[in-house]
This record gives C-alpha cells, structure tokens and sequence, in this order.
C-alpha cells in the first residue's frame, strides 16, 4: 500500500480550507503551516492566495522565512502564492520576502484590482479548456529558460513549473477543476520516488 502523501498548506491566510478539501479529495492527508516544525514531515507544502503583502508580513511575524526559503520539496503557489515563490516581484512592496524557489518575474495585480476579476478558459495545449478564477492577479512578465509554461491566457503564461515549483497566477481550487492539484501531486510523487531510491 502506497503512503498517502502528506501535504501543508501555509494557514496565516488566504484560501487554507479550499486547497485541502481538492487535497483531500484527491486522497492527500493536509496540515496546516504555521510553525517550523511544521515543515519537517511534508512531502510537499501548498502557498495559497490572498494578500502577499499579509502573508509575507506573517511569515516574518511567525519566524518561518527562511525555514519556507530552504523548503528542498515541491511546491504549488496560487496567486499570492506565485508572487511569494518568485525570483522578482515588480511593483512589490518595499522588504517583501520573495522567496525565490521559482525562475520568474512577476507583476502584482498585472490584471488588475479585486473589482476587474475575471473568469476564463484557459488553454493547456491539448485537452478541455482549464476554468481560470482570477483575482487580483499576478502577470508573468519574464519566464527563465528552464521553466516550462503549462497554460496561457491570450498569450501570457498563467501556469508554470520550474522543476519543483509549480505557480499559477489564477485560482484553481475555486472552480473545481482538480488538473492543477493532479498535477502537483504527480510532483510530489515523483520526488518521493527519487528520495526513496536515494536511501535505498
């Protein structure tokens, strides 16, 4: 029997509850993440949206920066979360933390402010359109060359991974589609695999 992965979700704010109820049902075991010890036993750790400004106060506020910097096990950052994970912030607040596990830059609220959010269909290159909820968002505005971009909106990357990393600068546990938390999950798994031949 294969162990369930165990997942934490960064809880000082944000949409905690709707990443791990898709978590869940997708057979992930969640823990809230709020402390260092916290991270000890991940197999993988979600940064979810909200306010980045917020969450990065908190995370300082909660002594948890540089314990999230040196997190060695895949990601998913929504929203905020992409902007917390990015190499560059434009536009950022004056000493936010960026954590900088992924090889972009990043607008805040390139799409706008919270009253121009938006719903659209999103192209993955190949199967149904990917239901995007867009709120306050970030705009990729630069990709490294080894990040590979797994959806777009009229042209601009929406969805990316970066090895470990996977950002979205939408909102995937909202419109029900699980694609987006498949997808990290395989992540995880993969990284667990690769852990496992390591001490074996």
């Amino acid at each position: 029997m294969v162990e369930r992965a165990l997942i934490g979700i960064l809880a000082v704010q944000g949409d905690v509850r709707e990443h791990a109820a898709m978590l869940q049902r997708l057979g992930a075991d969640v823990v809230e993440v709020r402390k260092r010890e916290h991270l000890e036993s991940l197999d993988g750790l979600v940064i979810p949206g909200g306010e980045s400004t917020a969450i990065g106060r908190l995370i300082r506020l909660y002594g948890i920066e540089e314990t999230l910097r040196g997190f060695e096990r895949p990601v998913l950052g929504t929203c905020a979360g992409m902007i917390l994970l990015a190499r560059d912030a434009l536009d950022g607040v004056p000493g936010q933390p960026l954590l900088g596990a992924a090889d972009i830059v990043v607008r805040r609220n390139g799409y706008g402010r919270q009253v121009q959010s938006f719903e659209a269909d999103l192209d993955m290159g190949g199967g149904p359109p990917l239901r995007g909820v867009f709120i306050r968002a970030p705009r990729v505005v630069h990709a490294g060359p080894d990040v590979e971009v797994l959806a777009e909106l009229d042209g601009d990357p929406v969805l990316l991974r970066d090895g470990r990393v996977v950002v979205a600068a939408f909102h995937p546990e909202l419109a029900g589609d699980p694609r987006v938390h498949e997808l990290f999950l395989e992540c995880v798994a993969e990284h667990r695999a690769r852990r496992a031949r390591t001490v074996g």
